[in-house]
């Protein structure tokens, strides 16, 4: 059976959801739980995403995400690929994590009857932990009480420090008609333990028939999430056999102009970094590759684009991208200590 298409475009939003290999747990104590959420700030920080839900199980994860550019593919592929190392080091393991290919599901999000297919995706999300029985609100153990999902992360909590920039909850509140207050909020917490006492543990979150117009696909299964002109128009994109149309735009050209605007930024990033830390040219060529100077560049680059470490050694003299990788890991576990001008302008290249 031919792979499913990824549909990328700037704007896009999509159900993603990835399972353990072999249903398999992916996180084991709240140590790895953390990582996840961590994880998925740096890749929202990378990428530009906005988030609107998300719920972490133990062996596996349900977004709703926005993707402002085109680069859902590279996300995820940093996104997975960065979590299982990061797993395999903390458990002394190795090989895969993942099983399969993670689903994203392409959802309408702007036409008429968006806000119903949203906010359906939103429930189905957040209610996710009374399916699978670790939430039983008949006996007093409320959703706030589940930590790990952008309820009790997000939704119910005030704006401030501990909400997370990349997670959109008064975007979120609008799609139920609430605002981001007090009030709205706890009418938002409200409707979904309502749900929750009412309809049966198996189905909850779930519509009646969970089917887009004209039935074409569920929650659950299929390749878009939306009316049937949403298909058309996802057709009219990418064409219906998964070649692009002559006047659409393809897949790989997406593909590739992500990957050009990447190295535009990096490449912004290295002539400001050498101006700002009085790296010359003949230094880039001289000094080695553990200079802190290249070292604050490379972690700048690695921080806000998507730009392979072997490109990064190549443009910064770093010898090898084992070597970056070895130098970002020193600077991340505070073996290596910047100064304060390189610490600063670090700093601000990534807030």
């Amino acid at each position: 059976m031919p792979r499913q298409l990824r549909i990328q475009y700037p704007g896009a939003v999509y159900h993603i959801m990835a399972r353990g290999d072999r249903r398999e747990p992916i996180v084991v104590d709240d140590g790895d739980r953390e990582m996840f959420v961590a994880t998925l700030a740096e890749a929202c920080k990378r990428t530009g995403w906005q988030v609107l839900a998300w719920v972490l199980m133990d062996n596996h994860y349900h977004w709703l995400v926005r993707t402002p550019q085109a680069n859902l593919v590279d996300g995820m592929k940093w996104f997975q690929l960065t979590y299982t190392q990061r797993y395999n080091a903390r458990h002394k393991a190795w090989g895969h994590l993942f099983g399969g290919r993670y689903k994203a599901i392409p959802v309408q999000a702007r036409d008429k009857g968006a806000v119903d297919y949203l906010r359906t995706l939103m429930d189905y999300i957040h209610l996710n932990p009374v399916r699978a029985k670790m939430v039983k609100a008949e006996g007093g153990l409320g959703l706030l009480d589940y930590r790990w999902s952008s309820l009790a992360q997000g939704y119910g909590l005030p704006p401030g420090k501990k909400r997370p920039k990349w997670l959109r909850v008064e975007e979120g509140l609008k799609q139920c008609q609430l605002e981001d207050t007090a009030a709205g909020r706890r009418k938002f917490i409200e409707r979904l333990e309502k749900r929750a006492l009412e309809e049966k543990a198996k189905q909850c979150g779930l519509p009646p028939d969970a089917l887009c117009e004209g039935g074409q696909m569920t929650v659950r299964r299929g390749w878009y999430w939306g009316t049937q002109a949403f298909r058309e128009w996802l057709e009219a994109k990418v064409g219906a056999s998964g070649k692009a149309k002559p006047k659409g735009r393809s897949l790989a050209a997406s593909a590739e102009s992500r990957a050009g605007h990447d190295q535009t930024k990096a490449e912004r990033l290295v002539i400001g970094g050498m101006k700002a830390l009085s790296l010359s040219a003949d230094d880039l060529e001289s000094s080695p590759g553990s200079d802190l100077r290249k070292v604050a560049i490379a972690q700048a680059i690695h921080s806000v684009t998507s730009v392979s470490q072997s490109w990064m050694a190549g443009r910064l003299k770093m010898k090898s991208a084992a070597n970056v990788s070895q130098q970002l890991r020193r600077l991340r576990r505070g073996e290596l200590k910047l100064n304060r001008e390189a610490q600063h302008w670090l700093d601000q290249c990534v807030s």
